[in-house]
Formats: C-alpha cells, sequence, structure tokens
C-alpha cells in the first residue's frame, strides 16, 4: 500500500476510535465532542476515499449521508391546502359523492 493511502487508512482508523470514545464519554445529549468526532470522521473517510480514488481509482463500499433535512417550500404547502381530499380514502370519497347526490 502507498504511503499516502495508509496513512489516510491509519487517521481513519484512529478517527474511528476517538468516535468511539466521545460515545462513551458523552456527556448528554447535546455534546459537543460527539458531534466534533462525528464530523473528524467524516472528513477522514473522505480522505481516504480520496486518496483510493487518485492513487487506484477505487472507492469505497459506502456513501456518507450529506443529505441535510430542508424545510419544506411555501409553494409545497400550499399545494397541500389546495386539496383537502388529498389524504382522504376512497371510503369517504364515496361517502361525499352520496352525501351530494353526485351518483
Amino acid at each position: 500500500m502507498d504511503s499516502n493511502a495508509h496513512e489516510a487508512l491509519r487517521l481513519l482508523v484512529a478517527a474511528y476510535e476517538e468516535h468511539l470514545a466521545a460515545i462513551l464519554a458523552r456527556r448528554g445529549d447535546e455534546d459537543a465532542s460527539v458531534d466534533d468526532a462525528y464530523d473528524s470522521l467524516a472528513d477522514a473517510f473522505d480522505r481516504y476515499e480520496a486518496v483510493l480514488d487518485v492513487e487506484y481509482g477505487e472507492t469505497l463500499p459506502m456513501l456518507l449521508d450529506d443529505v441535510e433535512l430542508e424545510e419544506p417550500e411555501e409553494d409545497d404547502e400550499e399545494d397541500d391546502a389546495l386539496d383537502a381530499h388529498a389524504g382522504e380514502d376512497e371510503d369517504a370519497l364515496d361517502d361525499d359523492l352520496d352525501d351530494f347526490q353526485l351518483r
């Protein structure tokens, strides 16, 4: 293994160990050390995968979840409000037909 790839792998393994240590020493749900260790692990993963790609044309069989939760756009909320029956089932729609004598 090339020294760059070996060094990137060593740093990735160390980041995994630091992440686990931060989790085990967690002092609450909002412990910043766990978040910092998570970010360091993600960075080490990206570095290792980049080295593998550049030096060997290889990738890893894992993907990081880079998707951030987005706030719904105002247009989406308006679309839901326009169709009040969107969540109704067929039986409820049949009842509406009967109630309004549309059959």
